[in-house]
């Protein structure tokens, strides 16, 4: 049995969530039931609720031992964008 819910949204979020609905050709009910019950699942945190693929891939990359993630990122972001 379905209860009824109030919230208060911005109109501007409503009227675009009700077009994405409409195409998607669900209602904006069943996304927004959809999503929060995709946000209160309990993700497992066990390496045995790995995909295979997962963990097959899983410890393959090293880091280097002094690696600032921070500076490399801003490196990167630098050569790419500069």
């Amino acid at each position: 049995m379905s209860t009824k819910l109030t919230l208060t949204i911005d109109p501007d979020v409503i009227e675009r969530a009700k077009r994405v609905a409409s195409q998607q050709g669900r209602s904006l009910s069943d996304i927004v039931e959809n999503y929060l019950k995709v946000i209160s699942t309990e993700v497992p945190k066990s390496s045995s609720q790995l995909s295979p693929t997962l963990k097959s891939l899983k410890g393959s990359f090293k880091e280097a031992d002094e690696l600032d993630y921070k500076d490399a990122l801003s490196e990167s972001l630098a050569k790419k964008y500069l």
